[in-house]
């Protein structure tokens, strides 16, 4: 289960992935301590600095050794490598899991919830599909 749910974490990445930006993308939690950082060229690091994964820009998700362990549609479905739909990003916020529980919200300030609204993070300036890479699916 933790394959997978890195995983999802990783692909969704692949959602704000139209272009990345010069600066790495810094997640922080509910006290505002740094859990993770996205890198300008892909690369995703947890607090340590330490590689977890890589974004392609064809929606390709590979894990530190380079494996291909997942895919991303443009319509926010996060799939297996096996192309088993695992998750859903919709454009509102809301983080669903296979099956369309919701599991969580992204606000657009940046403010991440759990699904019953309670703030567990913050992610400004970055985008709702990478906050919900970070707090719903990578760090649980």
């Amino acid at each position: 289960m933790k394959h997978l749910t890195t995983l999802i974490a990783i692909i969704a990445c692949v959602l704000a992935c139209n272009g990345f930006t010069a600066q790495a993308q810094q997640m922080q939690d509910r006290s505002y301590s740094t859990v993770g950082y996205i890198r300008s060229d892909g690369t995703v690091q947890d607090r340590s600095y330490t590689t977890i994964g890589h974004i392609r820009s064809d929606g390709t998700v590979q894990d530190r050794s380079y494996t291909t362990i997942g895919h991303i549609r443009s319509d926010g479905t996060v799939q297996d490598r096996s192309y088993t739909t695992v998750g859903h990003i919709r454009s509102d916020g809301t983080v669903q899991d296979r099956s369309y529980t919701t599991i969580g919200h992204i606000r657009s300030d940046g403010t991440v919830q759990d699904r019953s609204y309670t703030t567990i993070g913050h992610a400004n300036g970055v985008s709702k599909e990478w906050a919900a890479v970070f707090f719903f699916f990578f760090f649980k």
